[in-house]
This record gives structure tokens, C-alpha cells and sequence, in this order.
């Protein structure tokens, strides 16, 4: 948003006339939506995977899922940050989620994100993972037939 001021401030430069207004007119809105556009990666659960920007995870590769305080996310994505994490990070969220992933090809050990509502999100992230840990037991063969 400063870039922007800046940036209107240098066309303006002192002239008079359209060059006086027009570029905070333009500027400051157009930064304003790419703000808000970049930031709103949406987190949903639909059609047995969990959504977070335009990654995606099938439900049933969903481990043990945490809900992180503003505390225990500053620590998460500082110290205790492993590289190879997947990481949506929103600084004006100030809970997040850690999931565990249990693909034993997959190199992301866990994934954090920002969330609003870390607890119903973990809630539900739960309820998929056991009902779809359920399915896949039920249905594979049973040794013999």
C-alpha cells in the first residue's frame, strides 16, 4: 500500500490538474484488490480431499491433526519448522492447523496453515480421516479368498 502512495506521489509530483488525483484514484484501489485477492486462499474439505489454495490432499493420507495457537504457531513456522513442510501462511490469522500426512511416498511430513476456525476444521479433518480409514479396511479381500 506505501509502494502504491509512493508510486502516486511520483506521477503527481506536484502538477496540477488530472495528474494531481487521478494516480491515488487508480493506485491505492488497485493495490487495495490485489491485496485482498492474494490473501484469500480458501481451506474447505470437498469431495474426500482436504483444500488449502489450490493444494490438495486425499483425506485418507490424513494423520494426526493439531490445532496451533498464535504461541504454538510462531514456534511452528520458526524453530520447529521442518523444510520440507507445505506452508500457507496469512499473518493477520493468527490460529493455524498442523497435519500429519501418513503417504509413505510423500516427501511433506505435514502441512500448516492459517485457518479461522482451527477446531471445527480438526474436528471434521478427523471425522473424514476415521471414516475414510474405515472404508478402505472394510474393503479390501481377507487373507484366503
Amino acid at each position: 500500500m506505501i509502494g502504491a502512495a509512493l508510486m502516486a506521489a511520483t506521477i503527481h509530483l506536484g502538477h496540477e490538474g488530472i495528474r494531481s488525483w487521478l494516480p491515488y484514484v487508480v493506485l491505492l484501489p488497485l493495490m487495495a484488490f490485489l491485496l485482498f485477492w492474494a490473501g484469500r486462499a480458501k481451506v474447505r474439505v470437498a469431495d474426500g480431499r482436504l483444500w488449502v489454495g489450490d493444494a490438495h490432499l486425499p483425506l485418507e493420507y490424513v494423520g494426526e491433526v493439531e490445532v496451533l495457537t498464535a504461541d504454538d504457531k510462531r514456534r511452528a513456522l520458526g524453530r520447529d519448522l521442518d523444510p520440507a513442510a507445505f506452508v500457507l501462511h496469512r499473518g493477520w490469522i493468527p490460529t493455524a492447523l498442523r497435519v500429519h500426512l501418513t503417504d509413505p511416498d510423500d516427501p511433506t511430513p505435514y502441512w500448516i496453515f492459517s485457518t479461522r476456525s482451527p477446531g471445527k476444521l480438526a474436528a471434521l479433518l478427523r471425522q473424514d480421516a476415521t471414516r475414510t480409514a474405515v472404508q478402505d479396511t472394510s474393503v479390501r479381500p481377507q487373507p484366503g479368498t
